[in-house]
């Protein structure tokens, strides 16, 4: 099947999602409304990926005609443990999506029946290594919430629908499907939701662009990690560039939201991510870090909050911290982007690259954000910094920069590079295509003066503008108003000006001859 044939089906399928979501919801917020289709659409995931697991093994010793979909929970029992320890979890059949929604229309207590599945999911990986990743996964999933109906009939109505709904989605094909259904409907729901659900989600084209500057030269990396994983978009885009085999020790990130949370754990499983290979936490990242055990990190990608509030100096231990007290100073407690930065570099593995997506004031404003960067340009820690074009982010149409660190660099200059005019203009967003990641991403990697697209910095000339890192400030805008020859414009005004002369005397002569005709 030829590319476009495949691109076409793809649009055809996401428009069939769409469809039925919004058909699902109702009168029901469609943010308000995503747990629900996104954690029935990991529920039918789970289920399959554990059936089709079982059935392959039957079916290679030459039982054909086994279906576990079909088998007596007793007997399944049997191989409850072995699937704990292989797949993270266990599904008994009577509990399978397929056999749910079968029956769900027949089901009186179809919210009691589904809230018992999502609790027997969970509680089978109590005690394995996978507990952690399992607890309190489907949470967000209240099927005995009003949102779904003043009464239980109401409510099961709905669940009907929704299991239905989720069934009739084509995604028999390849367990890849569902991976890319999930990034589809959040992206989706992210768009239509304005700043609550862009604050999570970054596009696609911008996960890509960050997660190939950290791989610039790489084929293979050991562990990534995000500190503000959002539903996880950025993470993955390492297992589509490289392939989830050449993320070595895997995927870790921190996220601060409980439901965004639970997202990004169901979306590393859609993406076939195995249990033992990422570890998704929850917490602040910048008060209370739980990946310690896990750092340094190979590669690490971000898009922190912008101007986020945090504890800054209202705390006695924070200065002290070893991930911020080299700077001398805390970033302010009403701005913490510069925090996320010290602390992505201090997780850093040595000749590792981060790729941070930055709010524009944290380039130029003084006090303790100055200083903060003189730390970082000074100890030859910032590689790039990249102007991006304005509205590429859901809920927010400001230009944001990528600030790219590294340890380790083999020269002393920062490249500033000017993409704001790297996009293509698609309904109410900008985005960037492939060209223009390309040309990004050459950019970079030449690292060279390029008049009106980047000039490479040394210290000495970043010191004199007094540590500010605005692209503006190295790279000249490219005057594209039309170039005018003033002797030219002066004789034109000069022939307009007598050509106004005579016509006047034109004029006055006609009005005399006009008045003459009247007398006679």
């Amino acid at each position: 099947m030829s590319q476009n044939n495949r691109e076409q089906e793809r649009a055809e399928l996401h428009r069939s999602i769409w469809t039925i979501a919004n058909e699902l919801r109702g009168n029901i917020d469609g943010w308000d409304f995503k747990q629900y289709v996104l954690g029935i659409l990991f529920y039918r995931y789970i289920s399959e990926n554990i059936t089709n697991y079982i059935n392959q093994d039957e079916h290679e010793a030459g039982n054909t005609d086994f279906d576990y979909a079909n088998l007596s929970d007793k007997y399944a029992e049997t191989i409850r443990e072995d699937m704990i320890q292989t797949k993270g979890f266990f599904i008994l059949p009577s509990e399978l999506f397929c056999n749910v929604q079968k029956n769900a229309e027949q089901n009186e207590n179809l919210n009691e029946t589904l809230a018992n599945v999502f609790k027997s999911i969970e509680h089978s990986a109590i005690g394995s290594e996978s507990e952690s990743n399992f607890k309190g996964l489907f949470d967000d999933i209240d099927v005995n919430s009003n949102r779904l109906g003043g009464t239980v009939a109401e409510r099961n109505e709905r669940l009907v629908a929704l299991l239905d709904g989720i069934a009739e989605m084509q995604l028999n094909n390849s367990m890849d499907e569902f991976g890319d259904a999930y990034e589809y409907l959040l992206a989706m729901y992210a768009s239509g939701a304005g700043k609550s659900g862009g604050e999570f989600f970054t596009p696609q084209e911008v996960s890509e662009l960050l997660t190939r500057i950290t791989l610039v030269g790489k084929t293979e990396v050991n562990k990534v990690y995000d500190p503000c994983c959002g539903s996880g978009s950025l993470l993955l885009n390492f297992a589509k560039i490289l392939g989830k085999e050449n993320v070595i020790n895997g995927f870790y990130g921190q996220e601060i939201n409980l439901t965004t949370y639970n997202l990004c754990r169901i979306n590393m499983f859609l993406h076939d991510i195995e249990f033992a290979n990422f570890n998704i936490t929850h917490g602040n990242t910048l008060t209370n870090p739980m990946n310690e055990a896990d750092e340094p990190f190979d590669a690490i990608v971000s898009n922190p909050p912008y101007s986020v509030k945090w504890e800054g100096n209202d705390s006695s231990v924070l200065i002290d911290d070893p991930r911020f007290s080299p700077a001398g100073v805390l970033a302010p407690r009403s701005k913490a982007d510069l925090a996320f930065v010290m602390h992505s570099l201090y997780w850093l593995a040595e000749g590792a690259r981060a790729a941070i997506v930055c709010f524009p004031g944290i380039m130029y404003r003084s006090g303790a954000e100055k200083q903060i960067r003189k730390y970082l340009v000074e100890n030859n820690y910032i590689e790039s910094i990249i102007q991006l074009p304005a509205n590429l982010f859901f809920g927010t149409s400001i230009s944001t920069c990528i600030m790219v660190l590294k340890k380790g660099k083999l020269d002393n200059n920062v490249l500033f590079i000017d993409a704001s005019k790297e996009f293509k203009r698609v309904t109410n967003n900008n985005k960037l295509e492939p060209n223009n990641i390309e040309h990004i991403l050459n950019t970079f990697e030449a690292r060279e003066n390029k008049q009106y697209l980047s000039y490479l910095a040394n210290v000495a000339e970043i010191a004199q503008n007094a540590y500010n890192l605005s692209v503006s400030m190295y790279v000249e805008k490219e005057d594209t108003k039309q170039a005018v020859d003033i002797s030219v414009l002066n004789k034109k005004i000069e022939y307009i000006a007598d050509r106004q002369q005579t016509l006047r005397k034109e004029i006055d002569t006609i009005i005399v001859e006009i008045n003459l005709d009247v007398v006679s």
